[in-house]
This record gives C-alpha cells, structure tokens and sequence, in this order.
C-alpha cells in the first residue's frame, strides 16, 4: 500500500475554535500549516457554544479585569493556575475587540457598542453586585466565531484535512514527536504528514458520560495520543458540568436563559437557589447550581 507523505511546518490536530484560532496566528506569521479534523471545521464542537465569551469591557455595568480574575479564581474553588487567570482576564477585552474585528458579528446596544449579559459567577466590586461580562452573538456566539476563524484561515492559506481521523503520533527514538498518522474517512487512505512542530487542539471527552452536550465527536482522542506518547495530562478530574441541559437526552438550555431573567424551579414549583446561593441565586457558579440541582432531585423534588 502506497502512503502519502506530506510536509509543513506546523500540524494543528483540531479545528474548533482553540485550534483555528492557532492556525491563523501561524498562518499570518507565513509558517505553512496544516489542520486536520475529524469534521468539517466548522462542524467542530465549539459551533454548539451559545451564550458569549466572557471579557471586562464595561459596557453594560462598571467592570474591571481584577473582579474577572477574582470571579475566577473563587470559581475554580481556588485550585485554578493565578498566573494564567491573571493573563486571561488581561488579555480578553483585547481578544474580544480582535474577534470583532475579524468579523464575529456580536449583538450591539443602540449606542453600537458591544451587547453583554450576565452569566453565573459574575460579580461586581469583588462578589458584590451581579455583573455583566458576557460578550454574545444573540444565541449562536460560537457559531459565529468558528466561522469566522475557518474564513480567516481560508485567507490566510491554512491547508485543512477535512474529514480525516488521526491514528497516532509519529515519534522518533527519543521521543520526539515529528507528526501524525491519518485516515482519510472517505476513502481509507492513510496519509503520514511530517511537522516540524505539533499541536493538539482536540477538544474534550465529554463521551465518557451517559448524558452529554457534548457532540459525537468529542471522544478524547487527542488525550489518548498525548497518553501513549508518554505526555502527561494536567487536571483530568475538572470536568465542567453545564446546569441546565435536558436530563438523559443531552440538549443543552444556554445560561443565557438565566443571564436575560429566566430562573430555576424544582417540582413543587419553588425557586429553590436561593437556599443555595442567597446572593447569587439563579446565577451562581455553575458548579454550584449543578450541585443544587442534583440535591433537589435526590431529596424528591425533582420534576
């Protein structure tokens, strides 16, 4: 059987929006690069994100990028890497600007400025005040930004493997990894594509469960591949668990719904969050309202 080789100076395996986004800051540095997904690129998961991306610009309710940071941090029950939290909450205002630029048609306020709602875990002044950081494309933000990261990489000559599945890495005696093996889903071709650097942009697993919002495709194979290379995984325990999706079939209800007003209530017709998170309530951290709800339903008050 005849393999096919092909070279580039960069190999991006994923083309949702984290792998896109990579694609484009190599491409516009004029490396020759190549993604490959399992999908079409813009059928990747981050096409189901909903509600918005989150960033302090302010312009709905007063915000800075230190009550960001301190939302964050007190989020992640203090176990989230400060240094990195601190770079994110920095640095997002810009990346959101940037994606406007791009071309992500956010919704606007009538002064043209960019809309932002409120979401779970958001706070004003230090966990004070319900703030507004939310930065959305009416319901389909991730929608409109995977398509308009895939546009972009079109012009910036990214080359795409669409409907390709990654086999492995390729490593050399000492290890190091200097590419993939693929299968191209139509045909069963294998194609060997050399990089001098890899990227794994590969997504989650949220598959393992029963119940996911999570696509079909989210199956962990790019953590498989970092596993059998001897790579280690950092924090495999923190999955994210979404409050508001339907129970057993997987569709998700976007936080959105609670940001614009709409709140929770169990069987007997009561808003139960409030035992929960007095303050917060309906906007709690998401963890803390998926605990909530699991809690109602256990102690017979679910629906």
């Amino acid at each position: 059987m005849e393999i096919e080789r092909r070279r580039f100076d960069a190999l991006i395996i994923g083309a949702g929006g984290g792998g896109l986004r990579a694609a484009l800051q190599l491409a516009d540095a004029d490396a020759h690069v190549a993604v490959v997904s399992k999908v079409f690129p813009t059928r990747s998961h981050t096409v189901a994100a909903q509600g918005g991306m989150t960033a302090a610009l302010a312009n709905v309710l007063p915000d800075s990028w230190h009550w960001h940071m301190f939302d964050t941090v007190k989020g992640s029950d203090y176990l989230g890497d400060q240094d990195a939290i601190e770079y994110m909450c920095r640095a997002a205002p810009q990346i959101v600007y940037e994606m406007e630029h791009f071309g992500v048609p956010f919704t606007r306020q009538k002064d043209g400025s960019i809309y932002q709602r409120a979401f779970g875990g958001q706070s004003q002044d230090f966990g004070k005040a319900q703030a507004a950081r939310t930065c959305a494309a009416a319901d389909r933000t991730g929608h409109a930004i995977l398509h308009t990261l895939y546009q972009q990489n079109i012009r910036a000559k990214t080359h795409f493997f669409d409907e390709c599945l990654v086999i492995d890495l390729i490593r050399d005696d000492e290890g190091f990894v200097l590419g993939s093996v693929m299968l191209e889903i139509a045909t069963g071709k294998v194609i060997v594509i050399e990089a001098r650097c890899t990227l794994l942009a590969t997504g989650g697993a949220g598959q393992l469960y029963r119940t996911t919002t999570n696509a079909l495709i989210n199956t962990g194979d790019g953590m498989a591949m970092a596993l059998r290379a001897g790579i280690p995984l950092q924090d495999m325990e923190f999955f994210q668990f979404h409050p508001t999706g339907i129970a057993g079939k997987g569709m998700l209800i976007t936080e959105g719904v609670r940001g614009e007003g709409g709140y929770l209530v169990n069987g007997e017709g009561e808003r139960f969050m409030e035992r929960y998170a007095p303050n917060a309530k309906d906007l709690a951290s998401r963890d803390v309202v998926s605990r909530a709800i699991a809690t109602e339903v256990r102690e017979g008050r679910g629906c």
